[in-house]
């Protein structure tokens, strides 16, 4: 198994590609996969299961994978994990995942479909994405065959050794047996798609190393294939933290779950020290460009970010989004007015301000928003919330709204009915 490669060493476009940026944890064979990779087109995949109606930005470096695999010349598939998802990874977990129905991964899968399309081509080309769903197979599996024909290829022993299993034992957290098949299926899936589709490399987090080991072996032992493993570094910030978390919760990739606004000052907010990292993993600017944007120090970083969230949101909500998110921001900070694209309410006059920032969205509960009024935090019309009290008047109102902000990058908009 081999780490990460010098890029200069590398012959083929993707690998070069995915070196230089930043993407590249372990290969099970760099040198075999780099000349496959320069000689012919190759199709990779990647898993997403369907625990939720969108992807959030921790999920965003394997769909930058994605697309960088097409970029340099070969074929992505995407793989929705609508069979998987009813067993649950366990992969990081403490405990089990909750259970859903069909119709909720179904509804799952449906709002997740759509984000691929900001980045990657769909189509019936050499180099064309797919998509497919796991269930489409395995919910056809009869067990005792299957367990006769795939499951005789795991070592149970082999198997209580992954972190992920391990983690979950010595924390003496239960472990279902439901989720431990978790990596015989997923090791099957390679399995189909490398029958299905010709399918020779599996690409993933570092977290699934395991899995993906299990699956690329599973392809030599019954096939006779040769296939390959990749993985990508844990994504996080530079103070430690996982990325995509946030105080405020997931920072989801579809609009309908993120404002497109929140989505760019997500962006706009990253810290100095992540700023290149970042712009080489999600966007596409040219590596020289990024190098001169990450060697700016002080308040001229903060273009650097600039740049950063405009190409970031571009990508997943598109230009005109993201052009919109810049133009707020420009107003509402450096002009000092409320710019168009925040978050707004309606509410009665009379409301009072701690129900306005719940109704925003910038506080959880009516308790979180008094707490960010006795800590300083809340602010009206740029001025500071002494009162936890106050009502909601029309004597507030400025070009018939009111500014509400939860601390400095926090703002939304309240018009009174």
């Amino acid at each position: 198994m081999q780490g990460i490669p010098q890029t200069a060493a590398l012959k083929s476009d993707l690998l070069q590609t995915l070196s230089a940026r930043g993407y590249i944890h372990q290969c099970t064979d760099m040198e075999g996969l780099d000349a496959e990779a320069a000689g012919q087109t190759i199709t990779a995949y990647i898993g997403f299961d369907a625990t939720a109606p969108s992807l959030h930005v921790g999920s965003l470096v394997q769909i930058m994978m994605l697309r960088r695999l097409q970029q340099t010349g070969h074929k992505p598939i995407v793989l929705m994990g609508g069979g998987t998802t009813k067993v649950g990874d366990p992969t990081g977990k403490d405990e089990s995942r909750k259970m859903l129905s069909d119709d909720d991964i179904a509804a799952n899968i449906a709002g997740i479909q759509s984000v691929f399309e900001n980045f990657i081509t769909f189509g019936d080309g050499q180099t064309d994405a797919i998509m497919v769903n796991n269930d489409d197979w395995l919910s056809g599996l009869q067990y005792i065959p299957f367990l006769r024909d795939i499951g005789r290829h795991f070592s149970v022993n082999r198997m209580l050794s992954f972190d992920s299993v391990k983690l979950r034992l010595d924390r003496e957290q239960p472990l279902s047996f439901l989720e431990f098949n978790y990596m015989i299926l997923q090791g099957y899936d390679f399995l189909e798609l490398y029958r299905r589709h010709s399918c020779t490399l599996q690409m993933g987090g570092s977290d699934q190393w395991g899995n993906i080991v299990n699956g690329m072996e599973l392809v030599r032992r019954v096939d006779s294939g040769n296939a390959f493993g990749l993985t990508t570094p844990l994504m996080t910030t530079a103070d430690g933290q996982k990325m995509g978390k946030t105080a405020n919760g997931a920072v989801w990739l579809n609009e309908n779950a993120l404002p497109a606004y929140d989505y760019w000052q997500f962006w706009r907010n990253t810290q100095d020290a992540d700023v290149g990292r970042f712009l080489r993993l999600f966007t596409d600017l040219p590596l020289d460009d990024i190098a001169k944007l990450e060697a700016l120090e002080g308040q001229e970083i903060n273009a650097a970010k600039k740049v950063l969230a405009d190409e970031a949101t571009s990508l997943c909500r598109g230009a005109a989004a993201a052009q919109a998110a810049a133009d707020t921001a420009k107003k509402l900070f450096e002009q000092g007015s409320a710019g168009g694209d925040l978050p707004q309410a309606d509410v009665p006059q009379g409301t009072p301000v701690v129900d306005a920032f719940v109704a925003l969205g910038l506080a959880k509960s009516k308790g979180e928003a008094r707490r960010l009024i006795r800590q300083g935090g809340g602010r009206l019309n740029d001025v500071a919330i002494s009162a936890e009290d106050l009502a909601l008047t029309a004597d507030q109102l400025e070009d018939g709204k009111i500014k509400l902000s939860a601390g400095k990058k926090r703002h939304g908009l309240v018009t009174l009915s």
